[in-house]
């Protein structure tokens, strides 16, 4: 057995290993406006001290080579010199917070940021800050596991479109979350490519080309973000396995939710609201005109767009589906669009069940000779232009709905016949579909159209937009 001095230096051995193992006391380091180069003393900061910038104009830039947290006092300001990043971040778990950071440079091909946060600074945070004017505003460059959280960026307003940098970039960045941001301003809110496991989450858009701009992203989620007055609501594309949840689009420009190469996801409780707009929209500088196309989509159909000089709904499509597989569209609202849903391009076994379509000037564009039917298990969805009786109470119409027929097949290829729509030939052609209804050509049935809209997912409330 061990003596009693034994037992007692190893207690002591123990407790010195144990004290050795204890961070040293966090020291907070406090920045004076006008006191010299903040950078001197975070060089001299150790991991887990704070560094606190007073209330006042700071000179950057900046660079944050260790575990520290950078925060400011209410009113504390920190200027870039117009060149390069304000804020750069190398350090694994470091973080930004509280500032109101301004002055990045204006080069898109070196990534130019307010806060631009490196490769190996995986787990570091960017929350609380006000990001004002710079190219980018946070740009997650390979930081896995890093957070943007609860900033608020204002973009570059003024100049070309495609000049300016996105609200928030994100790339290769596996892990990495984006959560309750307003941005406004600048070409995209989120622009996320070849990462992975990401979640994009409460945020709000305004005036951006995009709201969330995805691509080449696997097994991630977009839930709960509001998009108000963007030209594209959601454009999710080349990526697979997607859960998109609990979203609103509210009077975006051409589409609510674009699916371009997007498989095998799960699209549910999401809201489009189209909304009346001025014509001035649909051609201001810098953003996407109907003549243009984006990442090899058609160009906007100006048939489609042009029921008067002076207004007319936007989105012009609620959903745009485009070479899109697998995917489960569930208990979504559509409402106000020039187009409900426009369905092309080869895709295949996309699943429609309990959707409402609400006044939507034409509810499907899908034309084929095939035969979709839009329902499941004894379930459809809910078309507001139905005329359906639903005679034995079941909440089901009692015979299909068809939401295009031989009229809207010769409108989409001969957009001149829009001058017939009011003809007796017109009116002929369709009572004879009604009367046989091997006439109609192939396209979506809904075999088992609801009679009452489901509950709508998310409402926008009056005044509730950022």
């Amino acid at each position: 057995m061990m003596g009693h001095r034994t037992l007692v230096r190893m207690g002591l051995a123990a407790i010195f290993a144990a004290s050795l193992a204890l961070p040293a006391w966090a020291e907070t380091w406090v920045i004076a406006p006008g006191e010299g180069s903040p950078q001197d003393k975070l060089d001299r900061a150790v991991d887990g001290d704070v560094v606190r910038f007073e209330a006042g104009e700071h000179r950057g830039p900046i660079r944050i080579t260790r575990k520290v947290t950078v925060e400011g006092e209410k009113g504390a300001i920190l200027v870039g010199p117009g060149t390069g990043s304000v804020v750069t971040v190398s350090a694994p778990g470091a973080v930004v917070r509280g500032l109101t950071i301004r002055g990045s440079g204006r080069d898109l091909e070196k990534m130019d940021a307010g806060v631009f946060v490196e490769k190996p600074a995986a787990g570091a945070v960017v929350e609380g800050n006000r990001i004002e004017g710079n190219l980018y505003g946070i740009y997650l460059h390979g930081a896995e596991n890093s957070m943007a959280r609860g900033n608020t960026i204002i973009g570059i307003e003024e100049g070309r479109l495609n000049e300016a940098g996105n609200g928030i970039s994100v790339w290769n960045a596996t892990g990495a979350k984006v959560v309750d941001n307003s941005v406004q301003y600048g070409r995209d809110g989120i622009f996320v490519i070849t990462s992975k496991r990401n979640v994009f989450s409460g945020n709000r858009f305004r005036d951006l080309r995009f709201a969330i701009h995805y691509m080449y992203t696997d097994d991630s989620e977009v839930t709960d973000n509001v998009s108000v007055n963007n030209a594209v609501g959601f454009a999710l594309m080349f990526s697979s396995r997607l859960k998109i949840s609990g979203n609103v689009s509210d009077g975006d420009r051409d589409h609510g939710f674009l699916f371009n190469y997007a498989n095998g996801s799960q699209i549910t409780g999401n809201t489009v609201m189209g909304r009346l707009q001025p014509a001035e929209r649909w051609t201001a500088a810098g953003t996407r005109g109907k003549d243009d196309k984006e990442h090899g989509l058609p160009a906007t159909d100006a048939a489609e767009v042009a029921p008067g000089a002076d207004a007319r709904p936007g989105p012009t499509k609620c959903v745009f589906i485009y070479n899109a597989n697998q995917n489960r569209f569930r208990d979504n609202w559509f409402e106000g669009c020039e187009i409900g849903i426009h369905f092309t391009a080869g895709s295949e076994r996309n699943e429609m069940v309990g959707n409402a379509f609400i006044r939507n000037r034409n509810q499907v564009k899908y034309v084929s000779t095939r035969y979709l039917d839009w329902s499941k298990d004894g379930r459809g969805n809910y078309w507001s232009d139905n005329p359906a009786f639903d005679l034995n109470g079941d909440g089901l119409g009692d015979s299909a709905y068809r939401p295009n027929d031989l009229v809207d097949k010769v409108l989409w290829t001969a957009p001149q016949a829009k001058v017939l729509m009011n003809s007796p030939a017109v009116q002929v052609i369709r009572w004879a579909q009604a009367q046989f209804p091997a006439l109609l050509p192939g396209g979506v049935v809904d075999s088992r159209p609801l009679m009452a809209p489901p509950a709508r997912p998310k409402a926008v409330a009056e005044g509730g937009r950022p």
